[in-house]
Protein backbone atom coordinates (compact mmCIF):
# COMPACT_ATOMS: atom_id res chain seq x y z
CA UNK A 1 0.00 0.00 0.00
CA UNK A 2 1.67 2.99 -1.03
CA UNK A 3 0.01 6.55 -1.75
CA UNK A 4 -3.68 7.58 -1.16
CA UNK A 5 -5.77 4.74 -2.31
CA UNK A 6 -8.96 5.23 -4.09
CA UNK A 7 -10.79 4.87 -0.85
CA UNK A 8 -8.98 7.33 0.80
CA UNK A 9 -9.85 9.79 -2.24
CA UNK A 10 -13.43 9.57 -2.36
CA UNK A 11 -13.71 10.23 1.79
CA UNK A 12 -11.76 13.48 0.78
CA UNK A 13 -13.87 14.12 -2.17
CA UNK A 14 -17.42 13.51 -0.12
CA UNK A 15 -15.69 15.88 2.83
CA UNK A 16 -15.40 18.39 -0.03
CA UNK A 17 -18.80 18.23 -1.39
CA UNK A 18 -20.11 18.46 2.33
CA UNK A 19 -17.48 21.10 2.99
CA UNK A 20 -16.21 20.01 6.21
CA UNK A 21 -12.82 21.14 5.75
CA UNK A 22 -11.88 19.71 9.18
CA UNK A 23 -13.06 16.05 8.25
CA UNK A 24 -10.99 16.50 5.06
CA UNK A 25 -7.93 17.61 6.67
CA UNK A 26 -7.94 14.48 9.19
CA UNK A 27 -8.88 12.14 6.55
CA UNK A 28 -6.06 13.32 4.44
CA UNK A 29 -3.82 13.26 7.64
CA UNK A 30 -5.07 9.73 8.07
CA UNK A 31 -4.60 8.26 5.03
CA UNK A 32 -3.86 4.61 4.01
CA UNK A 33 -0.41 5.70 2.58
CA UNK A 34 2.64 4.01 5.13
CA UNK A 35 3.72 7.16 6.08
CA UNK A 36 3.36 9.55 8.97
CA UNK A 37 0.71 12.21 8.42
CA UNK A 38 1.88 14.97 6.58
CA UNK A 39 3.03 18.03 8.39
CA UNK A 40 0.77 20.60 6.67
CA UNK A 41 -2.51 18.18 7.73
CA UNK A 42 -1.49 18.40 10.82
CA UNK A 43 -0.72 22.12 10.95
CA UNK A 44 -4.09 23.04 9.55
CA UNK A 45 -5.53 20.89 12.34
CA UNK A 46 -3.60 22.67 15.11
CA UNK A 47 -4.66 25.53 13.53
CA UNK A 48 -8.29 24.41 13.83
CA UNK A 49 -7.99 23.93 17.57
CA UNK A 50 -6.87 27.14 18.34
CA UNK A 51 -10.42 28.58 16.59
CA UNK A 52 -13.24 29.73 18.56
CA UNK A 53 -15.40 28.80 15.79
CA UNK A 54 -14.35 25.18 15.34
CA UNK A 55 -16.20 23.04 16.96
CA UNK A 56 -13.23 20.85 18.80
CA UNK A 57 -15.68 18.00 19.71
CA UNK A 58 -16.34 17.62 16.10
CA UNK A 59 -12.59 16.99 15.25
CA UNK A 60 -12.27 14.96 18.00
CA UNK A 61 -14.83 12.56 17.15
CA UNK A 62 -13.63 12.74 13.41
CA UNK A 63 -10.59 11.37 14.64
CA UNK A 64 -12.39 8.72 16.72
CA UNK A 65 -13.76 7.44 14.32
CA UNK A 66 -11.08 6.88 11.60
CA UNK A 67 -9.69 4.24 14.72
CA UNK A 68 -12.48 2.59 14.09
CA UNK A 69 -11.01 1.53 10.72
CA UNK A 70 -10.14 -2.29 9.59
CA UNK A 71 -6.52 -0.77 7.95
CA UNK A 72 -3.62 -0.84 10.48
CA UNK A 73 -1.73 1.94 8.76
CA UNK A 74 -5.55 4.30 8.98
CA UNK A 75 -5.82 3.55 13.14
CA UNK A 76 -2.18 3.91 13.69
CA UNK A 77 -2.32 7.64 12.02
CA UNK A 78 -5.29 8.36 13.79
CA UNK A 79 -3.23 7.79 17.32
CA UNK A 80 -0.96 9.69 15.98
CA UNK A 81 -2.66 12.77 14.90
CA UNK A 82 -4.42 12.53 17.94
CA UNK A 83 -1.07 12.63 19.87
CA UNK A 84 0.42 15.36 18.16
CA UNK A 85 -2.49 17.66 18.51
CA UNK A 86 -2.69 17.19 21.76
CA UNK A 87 0.86 17.71 22.39
CA UNK A 88 0.81 20.59 19.98
CA UNK A 89 -2.87 21.85 20.13
CA UNK A 90 -4.96 24.07 22.12
CA UNK A 91 -5.53 22.50 25.75
CA UNK A 92 -9.22 22.29 24.68
CA UNK A 93 -8.82 19.65 23.09
CA UNK A 94 -7.18 17.50 25.88
CA UNK A 95 -10.37 18.85 27.85
CA UNK A 96 -12.74 17.22 25.91
CA UNK A 97 -10.40 13.99 24.95
CA UNK A 98 -10.47 13.98 29.24
CA UNK A 99 -14.16 14.65 29.48
CA UNK A 100 -15.30 11.51 27.46
CA UNK A 101 -16.33 8.41 29.39
CA UNK A 102 -14.68 6.08 26.88
CA UNK A 103 -11.94 7.32 24.06
CA UNK A 104 -9.96 4.58 22.11
CA UNK A 105 -11.43 1.35 22.54
CA UNK A 106 -8.85 -0.91 20.53
CA UNK A 107 -7.67 -3.70 23.39
CA UNK A 108 -8.56 -6.28 20.49
CA UNK A 109 -7.27 -4.63 17.76
CA UNK A 110 -5.91 -7.04 14.71
CA UNK A 111 -5.66 -6.36 10.99
CA UNK A 112 -5.70 -9.76 9.35
CA UNK A 113 -5.20 -8.43 5.67
CA UNK A 114 -1.57 -7.47 5.75
CA UNK A 115 1.80 -8.38 5.99
CA UNK A 116 2.53 -5.94 8.84
CA UNK A 117 -1.11 -6.19 9.82
CA UNK A 118 -0.07 -9.01 12.72
CA UNK A 119 2.71 -6.41 14.09
CA UNK A 120 1.67 -2.99 13.70
CA UNK A 121 -1.50 -3.87 15.80
CA UNK A 122 0.54 -5.10 18.85
CA UNK A 123 1.59 -1.12 18.79
CA UNK A 124 -1.72 -0.10 17.78
CA UNK A 125 -3.23 -2.05 21.35
CA UNK A 126 0.16 -0.25 23.37
CA UNK A 127 -0.13 3.12 21.75
CA UNK A 128 -4.13 3.31 22.37
CA UNK A 129 -3.61 2.42 25.88
CA UNK A 130 -0.97 5.08 25.97
CA UNK A 131 -3.10 7.84 24.72
CA UNK A 132 -6.20 6.91 26.95
CA UNK A 133 -4.09 6.97 30.05
CA UNK A 134 -2.74 10.35 29.15
CA UNK A 135 -6.33 11.44 28.49
CA UNK A 136 -7.06 9.68 31.82
CA UNK A 137 -4.22 12.17 34.05
CA UNK A 138 -5.57 15.14 32.47
CA UNK A 139 -8.83 14.03 34.11
CA UNK A 140 -7.38 13.45 37.08
CA UNK A 141 -5.60 16.24 37.93
CA UNK A 142 -6.29 19.04 34.96
CA UNK A 143 -3.07 19.19 33.86
CA UNK A 144 -0.99 17.83 30.72
CA UNK A 145 2.33 16.51 32.96
CA UNK A 146 4.28 17.04 29.75
CA UNK A 147 3.64 20.68 29.23
CA UNK A 148 3.81 21.79 33.32
CA UNK A 149 6.41 24.11 33.90
CA UNK A 150 9.52 23.01 35.71
CA UNK A 151 12.60 24.38 37.50
CA UNK A 152 12.56 25.22 41.35
CA UNK A 153 10.02 27.44 40.62
CA UNK A 154 8.06 24.79 39.08
CA UNK A 155 4.77 22.68 39.69
CA UNK A 156 6.48 19.49 41.10
CA UNK A 157 8.94 20.98 42.85
CA UNK A 158 6.59 23.27 44.62
CA UNK A 159 4.10 21.11 44.85
CA UNK A 160 2.66 20.25 49.16
CA UNK A 161 3.36 16.54 50.46
CA UNK A 162 -0.45 15.66 50.32
CA UNK A 163 -0.53 16.77 46.75
CA UNK A 164 2.66 15.20 45.96
CA UNK A 165 1.86 11.90 47.51
CA UNK A 166 -1.81 11.80 45.23
CA UNK A 167 0.29 13.17 41.53
CA UNK A 168 3.65 11.02 41.55
CA UNK A 169 1.34 7.77 41.16
CA UNK A 170 -0.28 9.27 38.08
CA UNK A 171 2.29 10.24 36.49
CA UNK A 172 3.92 6.72 37.06
CA UNK A 173 0.36 5.00 35.67
CA UNK A 174 1.00 7.44 32.66
CA UNK A 175 4.82 6.77 32.29
CA UNK A 176 4.33 2.52 33.04
CA UNK A 177 1.69 2.71 30.36
CA UNK A 178 4.33 4.68 27.44
CA UNK A 179 7.49 2.23 28.56
CA UNK A 180 4.74 -0.21 27.61
CA UNK A 181 5.07 0.83 24.04
CA UNK A 182 8.38 -1.50 24.44
CA UNK A 183 9.76 -1.31 20.19
CA UNK A 184 12.80 -2.48 19.58
CA UNK A 185 15.33 -0.76 16.81
CA UNK A 186 14.53 -3.74 14.18
CA UNK A 187 10.19 -3.46 14.36
CA UNK A 188 10.56 0.70 14.03
CA UNK A 189 10.44 -0.78 10.11
CA UNK A 190 8.32 2.34 8.65
CA UNK A 191 7.42 5.64 8.61
CA UNK A 192 4.05 5.76 10.57
CA UNK A 193 5.44 3.51 13.73
CA UNK A 194 8.54 6.13 12.97
CA UNK A 195 6.23 9.03 13.99
CA UNK A 196 4.31 7.33 16.57
CA UNK A 197 7.35 6.46 18.64
CA UNK A 198 9.20 9.88 17.73
CA UNK A 199 6.14 11.40 19.62
CA UNK A 200 6.51 8.62 22.51
CA UNK A 201 9.83 9.50 22.95
CA UNK A 202 9.07 13.33 23.33
CA UNK A 203 7.11 12.40 25.91
CA UNK A 204 9.07 10.28 27.96
CA UNK A 205 11.63 13.30 28.43
CA UNK A 206 8.89 15.48 29.78
CA UNK A 207 6.80 13.14 31.37
CA UNK A 208 10.33 11.68 33.41
CA UNK A 209 11.04 15.11 33.83
CA UNK A 210 8.48 15.88 35.81
CA UNK A 211 8.26 13.01 37.65
CA UNK A 212 11.62 13.54 38.82
CA UNK A 213 11.45 16.99 39.70
CA UNK A 214 8.05 15.36 41.65
CA UNK A 215 10.67 13.14 43.69
CA UNK A 216 13.48 15.32 44.64
CA UNK A 217 10.43 17.26 46.04
CA UNK A 218 9.37 14.33 48.21
CA UNK A 219 12.62 13.66 49.24
CA UNK A 220 13.19 16.34 50.50
CA UNK A 221 10.69 16.67 52.49
CA UNK A 222 10.59 12.92 53.49
CA UNK A 223 12.19 12.96 57.01
CA UNK A 224 9.33 16.02 58.14
CA UNK A 225 6.58 13.44 56.74
CA UNK A 226 4.35 11.78 59.31
CA UNK A 227 4.49 7.95 58.74
CA UNK A 228 1.73 7.24 56.35
CA UNK A 229 2.95 9.68 54.28
CA UNK A 230 6.87 8.21 54.38
CA UNK A 231 5.29 4.37 54.19
CA UNK A 232 3.64 6.34 50.43
CA UNK A 233 6.97 8.06 49.79
CA UNK A 234 9.15 5.04 50.52
CA UNK A 235 6.94 2.80 48.02
CA UNK A 236 6.97 5.64 45.39
CA UNK A 237 10.48 6.23 45.59
CA UNK A 238 11.28 2.26 45.24
CA UNK A 239 8.69 2.70 41.92
CA UNK A 240 10.73 5.69 40.50
CA UNK A 241 14.18 3.50 40.81
CA UNK A 242 12.09 0.75 38.76
CA UNK A 243 11.29 3.48 36.04
CA UNK A 244 14.45 4.88 35.66
CA UNK A 245 15.97 1.41 34.32
CA UNK A 246 13.24 1.02 32.04
CA UNK A 247 13.43 4.62 31.17
CA UNK A 248 16.95 4.36 30.41
CA UNK A 249 16.12 0.64 27.89
CA UNK A 250 13.61 2.59 26.00
CA UNK A 251 16.27 5.44 25.32
CA UNK A 252 18.75 3.14 24.25
CA UNK A 253 16.25 2.37 21.55
CA UNK A 254 16.07 5.75 20.65
CA UNK A 255 19.90 6.52 20.43
CA UNK A 256 19.78 2.74 18.14
CA UNK A 257 17.90 5.09 15.69
CA UNK A 258 19.07 7.76 15.57
CA UNK A 259 16.55 10.03 17.63
CA UNK A 260 18.75 11.41 20.62
CA UNK A 261 21.86 11.02 19.07
CA UNK A 262 23.50 9.70 22.14
CA UNK A 263 22.88 12.65 24.33
CA UNK A 264 20.42 10.41 27.29
CA UNK A 265 21.35 10.72 30.47
CA UNK A 266 22.74 7.67 31.95
CA UNK A 267 20.30 6.17 34.08
CA UNK A 268 21.62 2.31 34.32
CA UNK A 269 23.06 3.49 37.73
CA UNK A 270 19.72 4.97 40.06
CA UNK A 271 20.56 6.38 42.98
CA UNK A 272 19.76 3.66 45.48
CA UNK A 273 22.02 4.51 47.82
CA UNK A 274 19.55 6.52 49.84
CA UNK A 275 16.96 3.53 50.15
CA UNK A 276 18.35 1.85 53.36
CA UNK A 277 18.08 5.57 54.95
CA UNK A 278 14.55 5.83 53.95
CA UNK A 279 13.47 2.49 55.34
CA UNK A 280 15.59 3.02 58.71
CA UNK A 281 13.76 6.32 58.84
CA UNK A 282 10.16 4.70 58.33
CA UNK A 283 11.33 1.85 60.97
CA UNK A 284 11.86 4.28 63.07
CA UNK A 285 8.84 5.85 62.82
CA UNK A 286 6.78 2.95 63.49
CA UNK A 287 8.82 1.77 66.38
CA UNK A 288 10.70 -0.85 65.12
CA UNK A 289 14.33 -1.65 66.27
CA UNK A 290 16.81 0.41 63.36
CA UNK A 291 20.63 0.06 63.15
CA UNK A 292 22.89 3.21 63.20
CA UNK A 293 23.22 5.17 60.23
CA UNK A 294 25.63 7.76 60.28
CA UNK A 295 25.84 8.38 56.33
CA UNK A 296 22.33 9.49 55.90
CA UNK A 297 23.00 12.61 54.85
CA UNK A 298 25.34 12.32 52.83
CA UNK A 299 23.33 9.65 50.95
CA UNK A 300 20.23 12.54 50.47
CA UNK A 301 22.84 14.99 49.07
CA UNK A 302 24.70 12.64 46.93
CA UNK A 303 20.80 11.47 45.49
CA UNK A 304 19.64 15.18 45.20
CA UNK A 305 22.94 15.94 43.19
CA UNK A 306 22.19 12.71 41.12
CA UNK A 307 18.85 13.65 40.40
CA UNK A 308 19.18 17.33 39.41
CA UNK A 309 21.59 16.15 36.87
CA UNK A 310 19.31 13.88 35.33
CA UNK A 311 16.37 16.71 35.45
CA UNK A 312 19.29 19.09 33.39
CA UNK A 313 20.38 16.20 31.27
CA UNK A 314 16.82 15.62 30.39
CA UNK A 315 15.85 19.43 29.62
CA UNK A 316 18.97 19.53 27.74
CA UNK A 317 17.86 16.82 25.47
CA UNK A 318 14.10 18.05 25.24
CA UNK A 319 15.49 21.73 23.81
CA UNK A 320 17.92 19.92 21.32
CA UNK A 321 14.70 18.02 20.01
CA UNK A 322 12.70 21.04 19.17
CA UNK A 323 16.20 22.70 18.39
CA UNK A 324 16.42 19.69 15.25
CA UNK A 325 12.66 19.96 15.07
CA UNK A 326 13.08 23.81 13.81
CA UNK A 327 16.35 23.19 11.35
CA UNK A 328 14.03 20.44 9.97
CA UNK A 329 11.40 23.16 9.03
CA UNK A 330 14.23 25.51 8.24
CA UNK A 331 15.27 23.13 5.52
CA UNK A 332 11.89 22.44 4.40
CA UNK A 333 11.06 26.03 3.80
CA UNK A 334 14.62 26.69 1.89
CA UNK A 335 14.21 23.38 -0.24
CA UNK A 336 10.15 25.05 -1.01
CA UNK A 337 12.33 28.80 -2.02
CA UNK A 338 14.54 26.94 -4.01
CA UNK A 339 11.88 24.74 -5.77
CA UNK A 340 9.52 27.77 -6.41
CA UNK A 341 12.60 29.78 -7.78
CA UNK A 342 13.31 27.31 -10.23
CA UNK A 343 9.73 27.58 -11.61
CA UNK A 344 10.63 31.18 -11.64
CA UNK A 345 13.47 30.81 -13.88
CA UNK A 346 11.55 28.55 -16.01
CA UNK A 347 8.89 30.87 -16.50
CA UNK A 348 10.83 33.58 -17.60
CA UNK A 349 13.28 31.22 -19.90
CA UNK A 350 10.22 30.91 -21.84
CA UNK A 351 9.95 34.30 -22.47
CA UNK A 352 10.57 35.32 -26.75
CA UNK A 353 9.36 38.83 -27.75
CA UNK A 354 10.13 40.98 -24.54
CA UNK A 355 13.70 39.94 -23.82
CA UNK A 356 16.25 43.04 -24.97
CA UNK A 357 19.73 41.43 -26.54
CA UNK A 358 22.36 43.63 -26.33
CA UNK A 359 24.51 43.60 -29.64
CA UNK A 360 27.98 41.51 -29.65
CA UNK A 361 30.96 43.23 -29.37
CA UNK A 362 33.60 42.17 -32.08
CA UNK A 363 36.60 40.22 -30.99
CA UNK A 364 39.99 41.78 -30.34
CA UNK A 365 43.61 41.07 -30.64
CA UNK A 366 45.70 40.88 -26.90
CA UNK A 367 49.03 39.70 -26.90
CA UNK A 368 48.89 38.39 -30.39
CA UNK A 369 45.89 36.20 -29.11
CA UNK A 370 42.32 36.31 -30.60
CA UNK A 371 40.27 36.65 -27.49
CA UNK A 372 36.66 35.01 -27.80
CA UNK A 373 33.95 37.72 -28.37
CA UNK A 374 31.48 38.33 -25.49
CA UNK A 375 28.59 36.17 -25.62
CA UNK A 376 25.02 37.99 -26.14
CA UNK A 377 23.09 38.82 -22.74
CA UNK A 378 19.02 38.47 -22.25
CA UNK A 379 17.50 40.76 -20.04
CA UNK A 380 14.42 40.33 -19.15
CA UNK A 381 12.05 43.53 -19.36
CA UNK A 382 10.21 43.95 -15.73
CA UNK A 383 6.64 43.06 -14.97
CA UNK A 384 3.57 43.01 -12.66
CA UNK A 385 3.16 39.75 -11.34
CA UNK A 386 -0.45 39.26 -11.46
CA UNK A 387 -2.63 38.26 -8.38
CA UNK A 388 -3.27 34.92 -10.29
CA UNK A 389 -0.21 32.75 -10.10
CA UNK A 390 -1.40 30.03 -12.59
CA UNK A 391 -2.06 33.47 -15.41
CA UNK A 392 0.13 33.82 -18.23
CA UNK A 393 2.14 37.24 -17.42
CA UNK A 394 0.97 40.31 -19.17
CA UNK A 395 3.38 40.88 -22.17
CA UNK A 396 5.12 37.25 -22.56
CA UNK A 397 4.08 34.73 -24.98
CA UNK A 398 3.52 31.09 -23.68
CA UNK A 399 4.57 28.05 -25.24
CA UNK A 400 3.51 24.91 -24.75
CA UNK A 401 4.78 21.35 -25.81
Amino acid sequence: MSGQTLTDRIAAAQHSMTGSAISKAACKATTHEVSGPKKKHLDYLIHCTNELNVSVPHLADTLLERSASHSWVVVFKALITTHHLMMYGNERLIQYLASRNTLFNLNNFLDKSALQGYDMSTFIRRYSRYLNEKAMSYRLVAVDFTKMKRGADGVMRTMTTEKLIKTLPIIQNQLDALLDFQPNSNELTNGVINAGFMLLFKDSIRLFAAYNEGVINMLEKYFDMKKNQCKDALEIYKTFLNRMTRLSEFLKVAEQVGIDQGDSPDLTQAPSSLLEALEQHLASLEGRKIKELSAANSSLSNVMSSLSSTGIALSRMDDKTDDNKLQQHKQKQLKALFNELLSLISCFHGCRGDCVQLPPQMGHQMGGVQMMAPQPVMYNQPVLRPSNPFAPMPGTQMHFM
